[in-house]
């Protein structure tokens, strides 16, 4: 064990060379290093007691709270697996997860709607289970035992949980220190959601320098320029229409924010924050990640004036574009972005078929679209989903979406496949428009930018693309619009 690092060992070093330093802020609760460390320490043996062990799962069902940090640092102690659920999700998305994950343990937090005489009761009864713990031996834990296990996104028709080892979340943390040039001192407000790596991920890096991590429920403008002012934040989760809110919250309550040392934003945004000069946020905290890779996989802040972007790899991580055989495809070309290196997930849970699929050629498949550039960066088109085939050449919806959408008259656009007996299939897009363009020259934008066979034979213009998610609908668009022959179907 003298080459392993887990997430607890971080906590415990902290404990002995940051005893002064506050760790956690959640309401009335805040939390030094050393009692960090001693809450993590009954906590573990608490759950211990109620029958986690190495490779068990404990599922967190509520919102943003320093517990969430806590049972992540329990876990970790023990060997075992934390997973905040989506709180958001419906009664029937809630079940499968607890279904899929079989957890040991499940901590909750009680909704308004649900007990609203009762709704900080969950506390004390946390606060108890924290109590409950006594002095314990604890296992020797690899860093390469899953420590985090987060649900993605439900491409495939149902969610797979991802699992972090310490040693990828830690690895991961060591980049977005590099390119955030995050200093001690630094405080995050976790204001967007725990169970989205995109907090998880500054969580962590915070806890890895040994900063101030605060917790706020979730998102409300007014309650972040409140804390901003009073904990001296450097860092939020916010982005767009969540700055927008901040801006005309604090037109009114004219909290400091100056502490905040973030991304350019608006002239009003900039007057009240302090504009930082760090790769990251002169960037626009730009990149490609996923859950998978801990986060970014790519950072535009390691590459300045790219081509690309979606920047240049992780200083921990491997990319390679490759084509459906396994090889790499040439710059310029378009196949699906590959990674492997030490910030990639250790698989997702209970799902062999899968992990075989998505481990092809040792290398993890991302299923996004992406090309390098001749300066050696990278460009990601978006979501593989499915490929047409038209003669010989392989073209994928995403890069001729991407391509329709860059005109400035196409406010959406999705492409299919339709049959058609000398080619296989041919190209159609469907595209709802904000402006005046003709099918003709649309198709003739698109030749502009991608190879000629790439271009859509037929445009049909609709009001709105339907969805499923994020993503286009393409089964009702190919229901609707004549789709079909994909290749394999």
């Amino acid at each position: 064990m003298i080459h392993s690092l887990t997430l607890s060992d971080v906590l415990s070093e902290h404990a002995r060379s940051r005893p002064q330093v506050t760790a956690v802020v959640d309401g009335g609760v805040r939390l030094s290093y050393p009692e960090l460390h001693a809450r993590v320490t009954r906590l573990a043996g608490a759950l211990a007691g109620r029958g986690v062990t190495a490779g068990e799962r404990v599922l967190w069902l509520g919102q943003n709270s320093h517990a969430v940090l806590e049972l992540l640092l329990a876990c970790s102690r023990l060997g075992a697996v934390f997973c905040p659920a989506n709180w958001r999700q419906s009664t029937d998305e809630l079940r499968f997860v607890v279904e899929d994950l079989s957890p040991a343990v499940v901590v909750w937090e009680r909704s308004q709607a649900a007990a609203p005489l009762a709704t900080n009761s969950w506390v004390e009864d946390y606060a108890a289970l924290v109590e409950e713990g006594g002095a314990a031996e604890f296992p020797d834990v690899p860093d390469t035992a899953p420590a985090l296990a987060l649900y993605t996104a439900a491409f495939d028709g149902r969610p797979n949980a991802a699992l972090l080892s310490s040693a990828a979340l830690l690895a991961h943390s060591t980049s977005l220190l590099v390119v955030r040039q995050m200093e001690p001192g630094f405080t995050f407000l976790n204001n967007g959601p725990l169970f989205h790596v995109g907090t998880m991920m500054f969580c962590l890096a915070t806890l890895q320098i040994g900063g101030t991590n605060v917790f706020t429920p979730s998102f409300e403008a007014e309650e972040v320029c409140r804390l901003v002012e009073a904990e001296k934040v450097t860092q939020a989760f916010l982005f767009g229409q969540m700055i927008d809110a901040v801006v005309a919250a604090n037109a009114e309550s004219k909290h400091d924010l100056s502490s905040l040392r973030f991304v350019a934003h608006s002239a009003e945004w900039d007057e009240m924050t302090t504009p930082d000069d760090s790769p990251w946020c002169r960037s626009k905290m730009g990149g490609y990640g996923q859950t998978e890779v801990g986060g970014m996989l790519t950072f535009l802040g390691l590459a300045p004036g790219a081509a690309g972007f979606a920047g240049r790899p992780s200083p921990l991580a491997q990319v390679r574009i490759l084509a459906a055989d396994g090889s790499e495809v040439a710059p310029g070309e378009v196949g699906e972005i590959c990674a492997r290196g030490k910030t990639l997930f250790s698989g997702y849970f209970a799902r062999p078929e899968l992990n075989a699929q998505k481990s092809l050629y040792g290398w993890h498949h991302t299923g996004d679209l992406g090309k390098r550039e001749p300066d050696g960066t990278i460009t990601f088109i978006g979501p593989k989903l499915r490929m047409i085939k038209s003669g010989n050449e392989n073209v994928y919806p995403a890069e001729v979406e991407r391509a329709l959408k860059s005109h400035p008259a196409v406010a959406d656009a999705a492409v299919i496949g339709v049959p058609n007996a000398r080619w296989h299939q041919t190209v159609k897009a469907v595209v709802a428009l904000k402006g005046e363009a003709s099918a003709e020259e649309l198709i003739e934008h698109v030749r502009g930018l991608l190879a000629s066979y790439k271009k859509p034979r037929h445009v049909d213009f609709v009001p709105s693309i339907p969805k499923k998610g994020f993503t286009p609908d393409y089964d009702a668009l190919d229901a609707a619009h004549g789709g079909g022959n994909y290749p394999g179907a």
